[in-house]
């Protein structure tokens, strides 16, 4: 019994899954079907809408063609007006043409008429003038017969005549114009120089080429030459300075052209002597000190230059070179405080003649700025001022007024002659400068011996400490005009043998005297 339950119980569960598999296969091959009904109706429709999207391009490409017909039957019809008229244009302008054609032909008519009445006039008055040719040559044999002198000669003697003429009567002009100009010129010259000078006064040092350094006792300069000399060897090594060492009781000589140098070894040995220790390494450590401290004072000093004569915007470098200048000395004055004055005088000046003030300072201060390094570049120290200037970036004015103060180059402006004459005028002003003894001797004597060499020059004297010089000349050989050209002449042959400072007037005395005796 239970196996036969067992066997209906299998029986059962096997048609249980076959039925189950039968009824999953009917469900999945309706769902199939409906979906394949779905995908036919979706067919069916995308046809339906493509269809209809093509019927609607078909009819907006129709109209768009409709239009672009229209719009180039339009055009067309515009272009052919606008040629219809152009073309009247030309058929006018063709017409004008024509005509100016036939005008032309017909004055060329004219012209070709009246070019034959010239030829015929030309002929006629090339006869002639052969004929006038031939009556001026034979006159002009008579003329040279009854004379005695040839046609060559009495041109040149008629040219030398109206030559020499013309000369003395420019010579006059020459004269009569340059009192009239020097009367009001001196005039308004004289009232600027004098405001300028009482408007400015300046300290000056004497030019020298050593310092003296003072000594507490004369042992002192036995440790300066130190054991077989190191020190004083060390000491020069270092800073480029003879330091001389004689019999000059407590005080040692240092002599030097650069003066930063020597004043690099002056403050140098004065701080060794306070200190007391004195040897090489010490030497080299207190002079490589007072170098870098010399380096700020110098670049202080330029500060304090430029801010005392309102230059803003001066190149660093020119800024040090302007503190080189404080231990630079020329003639006497120290070359700082004579550029501080010279740019002062600049300014006064301009501001008497309505120019730009700052601008006439600021070529005033750096016109000597070549001096802090002369002794270092060939050259004068104008032309390496000048290129100084352009290298660090000065106005072309300024450089230009740099390069002219002393006629290295041609004054262009009135800048130029503005510096020029300040720097002539803090120079050659009294007080100003010192010189040597001889130089200022032999400087007279040249003035003199340069009047002499001249034709007709009596005697001269220089006088005013060189500043001017007076020549007697013969009333007989040299006359009024030519005692103006002979002024002129003596000036330029100074000015370019010889050197000084300022300027020289040149005077030339012309009398004439009668004399005679009562008996």
């Amino acid at each position: 019994m239970t196996a036969q339950v067992l066997i209906y119980s299998i029986v059962f569960l096997t048609v249980g899954i076959v039925v189950g598999f039968l009824l999953r296969k009917m469900m999945e091959a309706s769902k199939q079907h409906d979906i394949e009904n779905q995908r036919r109706k979706l067919l069916e429709n995308a046809l339906t809408e493509a269809t209809q999207i093509k019927k609607d391009a078909e009819l907006q490409i129709k109209a768009d063609t409709l239009k672009a017909r229209q719009d180039a039957e339009r055009d067309a019809q515009n272009l052919k007006v606008t040629l219809l008229k152009e073309e009247e244009m030309l058929s006018q302008r063709i017409d004008q043409v024509n005509r100016k054609v036939d005008l032309l032909d017909k004055r060329e008519m004219d012209l070709l008429g009246k070019d034959k009445i010239l030829t015929a006039s030309h002929e006629l008055l090339a006869g002639r003038t052969k004929e006038i040719d031939s009556l001026i040559e034979e006159q002009r044999f008579k003329l040279e017969k009854i004379s005695g002198i040839s046609r060559e000669e009495a041109i040149t003697k008629l040219t030398e005549s109206i030559e020499s003429e013309a000369r003395m009567e420019a010579a006059k002009a020459v004269v009569r114009i340059e009192n009239e100009m020097k009367i009001e010129a001196d005039k308004k010259a004289k009232n600027i120089l004098a405001l300028a000078i009482s408007r400015y006064a300046g300290d000056y040092v004497a030019e020298k080429t050593v310092s003296v350094v003072a000594l507490p006792n004369d042992e002192m300069k036995g440790r300066i030459i130190g054991r077989e000399g190191r020190n004083i060897r060390a000491i020069e090594a270092a800073t480029g300075i003879d330091i001389i060492i004689d019999d000059t009781p407590e005080a040692v000589i240092l002599s030097g052209f650069n003066p930063v140098r020597r004043e690099v070894a002056r403050q140098a040995l004065e701080q060794l002597i306070v200190d007391g220790r004195i040897h090489p390494a010490r030497i080299e450590e207190v002079v490589a000190k007072v170098e870098k401290e010399l380096e700020n004072t110098m670049r202080e000093s330029g500060e304090q230059a430029t801010f005392d004569v309102g230059a803003h915007g001066v190149h660093h470098e020119i800024i040090m070179l302007l503190g080189r200048l404080r231990y630079r000395t020329s003639y006497g004055q120290n070359v700082l405080q004579h550029s501080l004055e010279v740019a002062f005088l600049c300014g006064i000046m301009a501001s008497e003649l309505g120019l730009d003030v700052k601008q006439a300072k600021r070529a005033g201060l750096l016109h000597d700025i070549g001096k802090a390094v002369d002794h270092e570049v060939e050259g004068s120290h104008a032309s390496i001022g000048a290129s100084l200037a352009k290298k660090y970036g000065e106005p072309e004015a300024i450089i230009h007024a740099i390069a002219a103060h002393h006629e290295d180059v041609t004054p262009n402006s009135i800048l130029d002659v503005l510096v020029q004459s300040a720097d002539a005028l803090s120079g050659a002003r009294p007080g100003a400068r010192k010189e040597m003894l001889e130089s200022y001797v032999k400087r007279l004597d040249d003035l003199e011996k340069i009047a002499m060499s001249f034709k007709g020059v009596e005697k001269s004297y220089a006088i005013q400490a060189g500043r001017e010089i007076r020549i007697v000349v013969d009333s007989n050989d040299v006359n009024d005009p030519a005692a103006s050209i002979l002024s002129k002449d003596i000036a330029k042959k100074i000015e370019n043998d010889l050197t000084y400072p300022g300027q020289i007037r040149v005077t030339v005395i012309r009398e004439t005297r009668s004399v005679e005796y009562a008996k």
